[in-house]
């Protein structure tokens, strides 16, 4: 039998601890623009880390996964209801799993590590003023060979109705400006600039859950 014939029902189902290495390597291979970012943060388990594996441990409800039919994700989408609460569990409760890992640091981040390092260390930064209408906030990510076929709108589409079903009713998120690719498939699901100041590399986009 041929690995196509093979993977040829992908399904969107709810996350499953046992998800959890191949939802990492899902991050590490779509963190840099959408591509592979292992020359960037040689050290797997940071990008997940960050954008990934929190939301999979406070959220488990809200993290869904695209199975390729043999019950491997390539694919997934995790959230937050709550971004103020998220970010106070991630300061109280993640950080500390971490903290020998990766230490707090100390100067100022010469490498792209470092300031993802930083950034681990400061969750307050997801906390603006300008989100506060946008209460939940997410994440997306799909392997190359399965973007393009509809899947991220299926994705995206079960996250906004268990938002939606939650009582949540809106939600952001911040993308790499640089990401046009992203840009134009979160476009397509109607979501909007929210104008933010300063933002540095990041736009934020946001829309309502209910569809």
């Amino acid at each position: 039998m041929s690995p196509s014939s093979t993977d040829t029902r992908p399904a969107v189902r709810p996350y499953r601890p046992a998800d959890r290495e191949a939802v990492a390597d899902i991050c590490v291979r779509t963190a840099h623009n959408g591509g592979d970012s292992r020359a960037l943060y040689p050290d797997p388990r940071l990008m997940p880390s960050l954008f990934a594996e929190p939301y999979c441990h406070f959220d488990p409800d809200l993290a869904f996964v695209l199975d390729d039919g043999t019950g491997r994700a390539v694919g997934y989408v995790v959230a937050t209801a709550d971004t103020e609460r998220f970010v106070s569990q991630f300061r109280r409760q993640w950080i500390p799993r971490l903290a020998r890992r990766y230490p707090a640091p100390t100067a100022p981040p010469r490498t792209p590590t470092e300031e993802m390092i930083a950034l681990l260390h400061h969750p307050e930064r997801m906390i603006l003023p300008e989100l506060v209408a946008y209460p939940a906030h997410l994440h997306i990510d799909l392997l190359p060979h399965r973007q393009g076929r509809g899947h991220g709108r299926r994705l995206m589409h079960t996250l906004l109705d268990a938002l939606h079903g939650q009582g949540v009713p809106a939600v952001h998120l911040g993308m790499v400006t640089a990401n046009t690719g992203a840009r134009a498939f979160y476009d397509r699901l109607g979501f909007h600039v929210i104008p933010v100041a300063d933002p540095g590399p990041l736009t934020y986009l946001g829309r309502a859950t209910a569809r």
